[in-house]
């Protein structure tokens, strides 16, 4: 009767699956859009903080990829378009992150640590391992091209 249970929940919930990564998509994308946005609108001072504060090498190149990676990853995030793809980029993007703005503060999101970053990572690579899901559109343009999912 337990095993039955525990069966049938696991079933259950199993039909959850791609609303879930769907609702993770979503929710990174607009974790990712400010910034994106920030980035478009300021570029200039993107360059400045990259080279002045962070001393990051190379700071309009750097601006320029990072804009780029934070632009596509909200619309290809949204549309679960190329997902395993550009999860891998944007995860370097949330190290970066990390190294440079957030680390010396500590894990605290409170403190401006590291802990988003890292939850955006954590969530990241769950869909570059697991794909969009089916409620996508590499699912929907896809399918049938590739036999892994996604």
């Amino acid at each position: 009767m337990i095993r039955d249970l525990a069966q049938g929940y696991i079933a259950l919930t199993k039909n959850f699956e791609s609303l879930s990564l769907l609702a993770m998509r979503l929710i990174l994308a607009y974790g990712f859009y400010e910034p994106a946005l920030k980035k478009l609108t300021g570029f200039d001072g993107i360059v400045q903080w990259f080279d002045q504060s962070l001393h990051l090498p190379f700071p309009y190149l750097n601006a320029v990829m990072a804009t780029a990676t934070e632009v596509l990853g909200v619309i290809l995030l949204a549309l679960g378009l190329k997902t395993r793809m550009i999860a891998f980029p944007l995860m370097v993007v949330m190290v970066v992150a990390i190294v440079t703005v957030h680390g010396a503060n500590g894990f605290a999101a409170s403190q401006n640590g590291y802990e988003i970053p890292l939850y955006y990572m954590i969530m990241l690579f769950v869909l570059m391992t697991q794909g969009a899901g089916k409620i996508s559109l590499d699912e929907t343009l896809f399918k049938n091209w590739f036999s892994s999912k996604s």
